[in-house]
C-alpha cells in the first residue's frame, strides 16, 4: 500500500485528525515558507502526535549503513526500514528544511524530537552526511530533465530516501503543479521514492497507477484558501490508500 505524507501542518488539532485519517508521515515546515511553524506550533504538534502513538519516544530505524548493501538495493532497504518503523510510530514526524546549515538542522531536530529530516534546498552530499537523523532528500524535476538526469541526483549510500518534486525557479516546493509522471515512472522502476508536486484528492490515484511510487506527498492540494482542509486530507488519504499498486 502506498505511503502518504501530509506536509505543511501547522496546528496540533489538524495533525491529530490527519493521523486518525491514516497518514504515514506528517511534514512540519522549518524552511522559509508561509507554512513555516513557530516553536510553539511545532511543540504542540509533536506532543499531540507522540501522545497518541502506540509506542513512546522517537522512532528508531534499522536501515543499512554505507557498505552494508549494494548501491542498487540501498533505497529499497531503507524504504523497508522506514516502513517497519512506521508500524510502531505512525505517523512519523518529518522536519522540512532548506537554507540552513547542518548544525542548525540537527539542533532543531533534536529540540523538536523529530523522526526524520527532509532536505529541500539542494544540499550537497557532505551536508546530508552531517545530519544525524535519516534524511529524505528532495530532487526537483525541472522541465526538460530526463529520467537519467533525475537518477544522477539520486545518489545511494547517503540519504535514506528520496522525494521527487516539481522544479521551480522561485520555490522549493508547494508549487501546486505536476511534472512529467512518465519520468517518475522510469525512476520508480529502479528506486523507491515519494512523489510530490501538484497532487490532489482527484489525481492521486491516477498518479499512483502511472508511477507506482513508494509514497506520495501533498501540501497545497489539501488546502483551501491556504489553510489545511481536513476533509481534503481525508479524501486524499482514502484515494491514495485505495489505489491499486501492481509493482
Amino acid at each position: 500500500m502506498t505511503l502518504v505524507k501530509i506536509c505543511g501542518i501547522r496546528e496540533a488539532e489538524t495533525a491529530l485528525e490527519t493521523a486518525k485519517a491514516g497518514a504515514d508521515f506528517i511534514g512540519i515546515m522549518f524552511a522559509e515558507s508561509k507554512r513555516r511553524v513557530t516553536p510553539q506550533q511545532c511543540h504542540d504538534i509533536v506532543e499531540a502526535i507522540k501522545g497518541g502513538r502506540s509506542q513512546a519516544g522517537e522512532a528508531t530505524f534499522e536501515g543499512p549503513v554505507r557498505g552494508e548493501v549494494s548501491a542498487r538495493t540501498w533505497f529499497g532497504a531503507w524504504a523497508e526500514a522506514i516502513d517497519q518503523s512506521a508500524t510502531s510510530w505512525r505517523p512519523l514526524l518529518v522536519g522540512v528544511f532548506a537554507g540552513m546549515n547542518p548544525d542548525e538542522v540537527n539542533d532543531i531536530a533534536d529540540a523538536a524530537g523529530l523522526d526524520l529530516v527532509q532536505l529541500s534546498g539542494g544540499e550537497d552530499d557532505d551536508f546530508v552526511r552531517r545530519v544525524h537523523r535519516p534524511v529524505l532528500r528532495a530532487v526537483h524535476v525541472h522541465s526538460g530533465m530526463s529520467a537519467e538526469d533525475v537518477e544522477d541526483r539520486c545518489v545511494p549510500g547517503i540519504s535514506a530516501g528520496l522525494l521527487l518534486d516539481t522544479g521551480s525557479a522561485g520555490a522549493l516546493g508547494g508549487t501546486g503543479t505536476t511534472f512529467d509522471w512518465s519520468i517518475a515512472a522510469q525512476v520508480g522502476e529502479r528506486k523507491p521514492f515519494l512523489l510530490a508536486g501538484g497532487l490532489t484528492p482527484e489525481n492521486v490515484a491516477e498518479a499512483i497507477g502511472q508511477v507506482e511510487p513508494w509514497g506520495v506527498d501533498v501540501s497545497t492540494g489539501v488546502a483551501t484558501g491556504g489553510v489545511k482542509d481536513i476533509e481534503k486530507i481525508r479524501a486524499f488519504i482514502r484515494a491514495a490508500k485505495g489505489a491499486p499498486v501492481g509493482r
